[in-house]
């Protein structure tokens, strides 16, 4: 059996059974047990399983994954001041692409009134709560409704997004790991965030803390085209150390700024 073809039979075990015990699958397909240990090491390092004594276990499943209004109700405090947070960042004239999302929508709201920027989305409800600033100019992007995040998204969603260049791209998502990277649970909301990634000068990502150590299936991107954090000041300081150490800006929802 190929290296290539253990490793997917051991994630379909794991997705099967929730666990993984080394020993056991080893006597089971007539492989060595150094060789089970290997091929799940390898795998914990992609950011695909966790790894625990004598086998694997599924890594956590963010709660972020659930519908929109039940997000609503999941860091009811701090997705507000990383909304705050995260509006400070953006400076007069400068265009900016706000993500769908619970945070989002917080960001939104903490704009200030009198700010002049130009605002792109693809959220009718980040769009929507934009309707009062005057000085604020909003491109909503159309396409097909993706009814769990409220955001479009489809080729009409995409080619609108290619011809768009922004400065910041402050980013909604389901999941932050420092192995995993950035994903979410939908195969084509992970391909509009980063072509929306990839179009912005600077990728910031709201996280909330029932994000962080988390991993959805579909990956977005590498932690390597992540500028900034925004994330909220009572997060535990180990969670945040190795994005410091990637040299990622972290920002405190407090209002405290901390470079790696």
């Amino acid at each position: 059996m190929l290296t290539r073809q253990r490793k997917e039979l051991l994630l379909n075990l794991l997705k099967q059974d929730g666990q993984i015990v080394a020993k056991a699958l080893s006597e089971q397909l007539g492989l060595s047990e150094d060789t089970i240990r290997r091929d799940l090491r390898e795998l914990a390092r992609e950011g695909l399983l966790q790894r625990v004594h004598g086998g694997a276990l599924p890594l956590p499943a963010s709660p972020a994954m659930a519908n929109f209004a039940q997000r609503q109700q999941i860091a009811g405090e701090a997705k507000p001041a990383i909304g705050r947070a995260a509006a400070a960042m953006v400076e007069p004239g400068q265009v900016v692409f706000i993500d769908g999302g619970t945070t989002a929508v917080q960001l939104a709201r903490a704009l200030p009134a009198e700010l002049r920027a130009t605002v792109v989305t693809h959220s009718p409800s980040v769009a929507l709560e934009l309707v009062e600033h005057a000085h604020i100019e909003v491109i909503l992007i159309g396409g097909r409704l993706f009814k769990h995040s409220i955001v479009t998204m489809g080729p009409a969603a995409l080619e609108a997004i290619a011809q768009i260049r922004t400065d910041l791209y402050f980013m909604g998502v389901c999941s932050l790991d420092p192995q995993a990277g950035i994903t979410t649970g939908d195969y084509d909301e992970a391909g509009v965030k980063r072509a929306i990634s990839q179009a912005a000068r600077r990728t910031v990502v709201l996280a909330s803390p029932e994000k962080l150590r988390t991993a959805s299936p579909y990956q977005i991107a590498p932690l390597s085209s992540v500028g900034a954090i925004v994330v909220h000041a009572g997060v535990d300081e180990a969670l945040l150390a190795p994005y410091r150490t990637m040299g990622i800006e972290v920002v405190m929802a407090g209002g405290n700024c901390l470079k790696a």
